[in-house]
């Protein structure tokens, strides 16, 4: 739930603005080269799972779909200095969110379910400040159905009466529904979008919709 919590996949959108500028030229066309590019994201994520190396891996290797050829040592530099900037631990929190974590965790258990590469989300996890708000936190390689109902298992949770908090309909919101729990859903105009291609049930009694994270207070 990272960008739920604090920015985080406008970090990748930035780095992919900048790829697009200044490494991909002379591409076809900027939606078609950025259209290469989330189909290899979807499948390196698939094999490889998330984080800046595997964000490495599709800048190379969609540098050389559109070019034909593998990028010249400077162009890899470029790469590897645009990947590095996605794994900075400094966040930069959703305003609202550590006041309202805090008075959430005064009446209810909290638990942190985030996923991607282990070392980078626990950095950033550390550098949140927000770890002491939940009584636990696990990262996943996949927030897929069995990592939920995994938590669930584990921590003595049951379904109907827990909550999925979320921006992600594809990670957050529909696999936590097929798990049994309930979900809250928290759009967020930077989310990922291959974790936007899910449609939601819009008559799913199951989710709640808000429109910011501040607003759970007045739910729960």
């Amino acid at each position: 739930m990272s960008d739920t919590l604090w920015e985080n996949n406008i970090r990748f959108e930035r780095a992919i603005e900048a790829f697009l500028d200044e490494v991909v030229p002379p591409a076809p066309d900027r939606a078609a080269a950025r259209s290469v590019l989330d189909a290899i994201e979807a499948a390196n994520a698939a094999v490889h799972g998330y984080g800046s190396q595997v964000f490495l891996r599709s800048l190379g290797e969609c540098f050389e779909r559109l070019h034909g050829h593998p990028a010249s040592p400077a162009e890899r530099a470029r790469c590897e200095a645009l990947a590095a900037t996605v794994s900075s631990a400094e966040v930069e929190l959703i305003p609202g969110v550590a006041e309202t974590l805090g008075a959430l965790a005064e009446r209810h258990e909290l638990l942190l379910l985030t996923k991607g590469d282990r070392a980078e989300q626990q950095a950033k996890i550390e550098a949140s400040g927000l770890a002491g708000r939940f009584r636990a936190v696990h990262i996943v390689p996949e927030k897929d159905v069995a990592a939920y109902r995994r938590l669930a298992e584990q921590h003595g949770l049951v379904p109907e009466r827990s909550w999925m908090i979320g921006n992600s309909p594809k990670s957050d919101i529909v696999p936590a529904r097929r798990a049994g729990l309930n979900a809250v859903f928290i759009p967020h105009q930077h989310t990922w979008v291959l974790e936007n291609d899910v449609e939601l049930d819009p008559h799913d009694t199951g989710v709640l919709q808000l429109a910011a994270f501040t607003e759970l207070g007045e739910h729960f």
